[in-house]
């Protein structure tokens, strides 16, 4: 045993944070307390970052007509995305996206303006300021399931749209509405699985050795 590793309880308290987050679409009305809030965004403050650039920028949205329109936004690109889908449309129609206008904090997610002053890390691999954004949203999401807050990420929007209702500059990037707040319970299997629109991959179908699509030993 190395004796940097956590006791046991502690290493299961983290798989089991693992394990059991959920992207969550269904909340309770009441408050988030404000310390419970900022340590939740602290933990999305602490998250790895390439080149320690922390691309990452989070909006609070407090302003009940503003979130009220990026809810518009999300319905609007939620129809494309239905007639897209073709014969899955009534299926996808079914899910829910109410949580914009349920849950009791709105967070948008954002990669920061002027990224291209950041050479190291994203010399050859300029995405790498997406992957830590995505970092800082994890750890937020562990953070707020230990703390028994749902977390929902919805991707369903017109970016150029919404920075121009948030007034963000011409290179920033919006990449997530996050919802943020209790719930009555967290669901038993992801939500896509628990309404059967797909399942989980199994690990060896996506774990490859030495050469692609060559399976692990």
């Amino acid at each position: 045993m190395t004796q940097n590793r956590y006791s046991d309880a502690e290493c299961a308290a983290v798989y089991r944070a693992i394990f059991e987050r959920r992207d969550m679409r269904h909340f309770l009305s009441d408050p988030i307390d404000p310390e419970l809030l900022l340590r939740l965004l602290n933990a999305a403050h602490h998250a790895p970052s390439v080149g320690f650039m922390q691309p990452w920028r989070f909006m609070r949205i407090s302003c009940p007509k503003l979130r009220k329109a990026i809810h518009a936004l999300v319905e609007q690109e939620r129809i494309r995305t239905a007639e897209a889908l073709d014969e899955r449309k009534d299926e996808f129609m079914k899910l829910k996206v109410e949580g914009i206008l349920e849950c009791p904090e709105v967070l948008v997610a954002a990669l920061c303006e002027r990224r291209e002053q950041y050479i190291f890390g994203r010399r050859t691999l300029p995405e790498m300021d997406l992957a830590s954004l995505a970092c800082a949203i994890q750890n937020m999401w562990l953070a707020a399931r230990a703390e028994g807050i749902g977390l929902g990420w919805v991707s369903m929007f017109e970016p150029e749209a919404l920075k121009t209702l948030l007034n963000m500059p011409e290179d920033s990037q919006p990449f997530a509405v996050l919802c943020l707040g209790h719930v009555d319970k967290f669901y038993d299997k992801p939500m896509l699985e628990q309404e059967q629109w797909a399942d989980r991959k199994d690990l060896k179908d996506l774990l490859f050795e030495n050469v692609w699509n060559t399976p692990c030993r």
